[in-house]
């Protein structure tokens, strides 16, 4: 059975990048940020990610913080239900996508 192929190291960065960004991870990617710049990744693409991270983890931060808000069970049985028509994320400032 054949492996299945690798993900390019450059992709391997900016997942590792954008998640650690969006999970507030300690580090928040700076290895993989100076990797992608080593690489030669263009810095627009670099902002991309960054932008799409911060914005995924302002998202869901205050998702979370409204659901603390929330003091009836209705309200809080009305935020599970994920919206109709798509994955239910907004673009950034920018206009990116997040999913």
């Amino acid at each position: 059975m054949q492996a299945a192929p690798q993900l390019h190291s450059s992709i391997v960065a900016m997942v590792s990048l954008a998640s650690g960004i969006a999970s507030n991870h300690p580090a928040m990617g700076q290895c993989q940020l100076q990797r992608l710049r080593e690489i030669g990744v263009p810095e627009h693409q670099i902002d991309a990610v960054i932008e799409i991270a911060r914005h995924i983890r302002d998202e869901a931060t205050q998702k979370l913080d409204a659901a603390f808000d929330a003091s009836s069970t209705e309200a809080q049985a009305a935020m599970a239900v994920a919206p109709s028509g798509g994955c239910g994320c907004t673009p950034t400032a920018s206009g990116q996508s997040c999913c």
